[in-house]
């Protein structure tokens, strides 16, 4: 379109061009024109007295301004033709043009801004799309997190439970082994005892024998 336009100036321009100097070529031929006419004043002068003088230079001249009044005229009508449906057509298209122009440059300034609109539009669905996935994240790092205090706060207490059974496992253990000591040392205190006692029961039986031994001598 904008090449058929910039053509469209061309020709409208040659053609302005082309009628400027048609009609200076006319102002010329016009000036020619009554400068030949005060030349054949003369000769109209003396047709009236019934006698007519023609020279060459007369003929030469009607002869010339004949081929230039067709030509003249021929150029006329083409000029005229072309002129008529050159320019109006030129000058027709061109306010279409420039209002087609216009709108070429309105439709891709707009389709810019959609692009442009349409663009941040993404870009904001898309931080706002990042944006819910690290909250959703969060969430799930604080309820982990939670979870693991919990899981912590719960091995601490079993920890400290466990501690505390230690202790009264100790204190349990230390009782049984007091008491433990103290049922060995009795066992031993019997155990002395019970071998007194043997030796005495020894004793006992050897003094029975010698004196069995010394009644049956007294016996016989």
């Amino acid at each position: 379109m904008v090449p058929c336009l910039n053509k469209l100036l061309f020709l409208a321009k040659a053609l302005f061009l082309l009628t400027e100097y048609e009609d200076q070529d006319l102002d010329d031929r016009t000036s020619n024109k009554q400068s030949v006419r005060e030349r054949r004043r003369p000769k109209e002068r003396r047709r009236g007295t019934g006698i007519s003088f023609f020279t060459k230079d007369d003929e030469e001249i009607d002869g010339t301004e004949e081929v230039m009044e067709d030509k003249h005229e021929r150029l006329s009508r083409l000029d005229s033709a072309s002129s008529s449906t050159g320019t109006s057509d030129t000058y027709s298209d061109r306010p279409s043009g420039r209002t087609s122009a216009y709108t070429r440059r309105a439709a891709l300034s707009s389709r810019t801004e959609d692009d442009s609109s349409k663009d941040y539009k993404k870009l904001y669905e898309s931080a706002l799309s990042e944006n819910q996935k690290l909250k959703s994240k969060l969430q799930d790092a604080q309820t982990e997190l939670a979870d693991i205090k919990s899981k912590m706060d719960k091995l601490a207490q079993q920890k400290q439970e466990k501690t505390s059974d230690r202790s009264s496992m100790l204190e349990m253990e230390k009782r049984e082994k007091r008491v433990l000591e103290r049922k060995l040392s009795e066992m031993e205190e019997e155990m002395k005892v019970f071998t007194e006692l043997k030796s005495d029961n020894q004793r006992l039986k050897d003094e029975n024998g010698a004196l069995i031994r010394v009644i049956s001598k007294l016996s016989k």
